[in-house]
């Protein structure tokens, strides 16, 4: 049997560095930090020790042509409360060891473009900033309690199982982009739970193979950045969570939260609290495409009178909209294709705020009370001009749900609507329909008209007796001479055989002009029915 051949240690190596090189060559833990917690804060002003501090060159050596392991141990680098000084550069590089950083201090930025790894986890980390754009990972990415300063380059990174960044702050770039992972790719759940952020966050044409998360975070967008969310085109293959989080309360000693999870949980438990999803700004997510659904339950958007919550054109089996009402921008769901929309009356904004032109979605599940009323205010909201196509789909929805009788009230208020658009002829005619007929929707009202006009005709005909026109004419009938005026087209046997004089002739040609009028009003009615039938 050979022997394993000794290697040489660099004689150049600090007594820390040296530390860390047999540290990585057995795979254990190399731990810098102190027995003073404070001391340990990697995010703190105060100064750690030179003693605890290594040269980014040497990590680098270590990653990209490290020393074999020791026989029987697997070579890795884990470093906890360590600095190192200088700017990490593995651009390009092929890194093969699991690498995993502890609240750890970067001096400089890290510089990762087009690098390979394995798995890559800084937890609690301070870095002044990220750059790995086209990183790719065979397995999990996580940045989880990393502050960076001055943001996050992703862009074209590819991630192969989970990318996690719960808790973490970071601000923004000279861009005004706090996060930039156009073209993303990541191979199961982006887990972004609770983040802080302070500058755009873009997500341009990203690809998440499970779940996007971002329960209980906080976008801020800067006025370097349109948006705090610019995400168009983004594809998430299961659901795209922007809710609250039921999280466990910190107790303000670092590193004592769980690092790798919120602690969300489906209903409140004894020490923990709520915390929302927050929006400072704008949100774009424009033709993006998600399996499950979109979830906006207990959002909050703090937007500005020019920002939008942008869901033009989305595709999603199901929309959650139970968000807080945005008191200002515009919530626009123009050509979204949804097929089950789950809301509550008080998350929609008012007039003004909301644009849904061919918006198709085929079910609605309201989340609490929403009678019609609100729900024609919902529709009268984002139309503040007269537009038929969302009435004609929401009066669809309600029909294809067995609730015909709310349906014909929609397309009532959607006649109504239409009136106001209409010149001053249009109008008048338009108010007579409604006030007899209710343009038809209601045909029993036409029935008590006509029953109402029959009764007053026959008792006022039943006190006059007019003179023949024909030696061979019926028995005067009251009652059917009226029906016969009031009824068009069929005749009785009545009308043509007598002569009325003075106010009997103006009163018989009343009685045959509304008789037109609510046969027409009836049939127009029926046609409609007929059309939707």
């Amino acid at each position: 049997m050979t022997e394993p051949q000794e290697i040489d240690t660099p004689d150049w190596l600090s007594s820390a560095e040296l530390g860390m090189w047999q540290a990585f060559r057995n795979g254990s833990t190399y731990d810098l930090s102190t027995p003073d917690l404070l001391q340990n804060d990697p995010f703190s002003a105060r100064p750690w020790s030179p003693d605890r501090s290594v040269r980014a060159r040497v990590v680098a050596l270590l990653l990209l042509d490290g020393p074999p392991a020791l026989p029987g141990r697997v070579a890795a680098l884990k470093l906890r409360g360590v600095q190192i000084s200088g700017t990490l550069t593995l651009a390009g590089g092929n890194v093969a060891p699991y690498v995993e950083l502890n609240h750890c201090r970067f001096e400089n930025e890290v510089v990762l473009p087009e690098a390979h790894f394995t798995t890559l986890r800084l937890v609690g980390c301070a870095l002044p900033r990220l750059e790995a754009a086209r990183l790719r990972t065979e397995g999990d990415l996580h940045l989880p309690r990393c502050r960076v300063k001055h943001g996050i380059r992703l862009t074209d990174a590819q991630i192969g199982t989970d990318l996690m960044i719960n808790q973490l702050h970071v601000g923004a770039d000279r861009l005004g982009r706090a996060i930039t992972a156009d073209g993303l790719s990541v191979g199961q759940d982006f887990q972004a739970d609770q983040i802080e952020t302070y500058g755009e966050v873009s997500l341009r044409g990203a690809k998440i193979g499970v779940s996007l998360s971002l329960r209980g975070s906080r976008l801020h967008g800067t006025p370097g950045a349109r948006r705090a969310l610019n995400a168009p085109q983004l594809t998430v293959e299961r659901t795209l969570y922007m809710t609250s989080a039921w999280v466990s309360e910190d107790t303000g000693v670092p590193g004592s939260t769980p690092p790798f999870g919120v602690g969300y949980v489906a209903t409140p438990a004894f020490g923990t609290r709520e915390e929302p999803f927050e929006c400072h700004g704008g949100v774009r997510l424009d033709d993006g495409r998600f399996g499950d659904a979109v979830d906006l339950g207990q959002a909050r958007f703090l937007m500005g009178p020019e920002d939008e919550l942008s869901l033009r054109r989305i595709v999603a089996p199901e929309l959650r909209f139970r968000c807080e009402r945005p008191e200002e921008g515009r919530v626009v769901l123009s050509g979204a294709k949804i097929v089950t929309l789950v809301d509550m009356s008080t998350s929609w904004p008012g007039p003004g705020g909301l644009a849904m032109g061919g918006f198709l979605y085929e079910n609605l599940v309201p989340y609490g009370l929403f009678p019609l009323d609100r729900r024609l205010e919902w529709v009268t909201a984002a139309t503040p001009e007269y537009a038929p196509e969302p009435y004609e789909r929401l009066a669809q929805v309600l029909r294809n749900s067995g609730e015909d009788a709310d349906a014909r009230e929609v397309l009532l208020a959607k006649q109504r609507r239409r009136r106001e658009t209409l010149p001053l002829a249009g109008k008048a005619w338009g108010y007579l329909q409604d006030w007899t007929v209710a343009y038809g929707y209601r045909p029993g009202r036409a029935a008590l008209w006509m029953a109402v006009l029959w009764a007053a005709g026959a008792i006022a005909f039943s006190r006059y007796a007019p003179p023949a026109l024909q030696p061979d004419h019926p028995a005067w009938n009251p009652s059917l001479y009226a029906l016969d005026l009031l009824v068009p087209v069929i005749d009785l046997g009545q009308d043509g055989y007598w002569r009325l004089e003075g106010g009997w002739q103006w009163g018989a040609a009343a009685l045959i002009a509304l008789g037109w009028i609510l046969a027409t009003t009836v049939a127009a009615g029926a046609s409609r029915l007929l059309r939707r039938s």
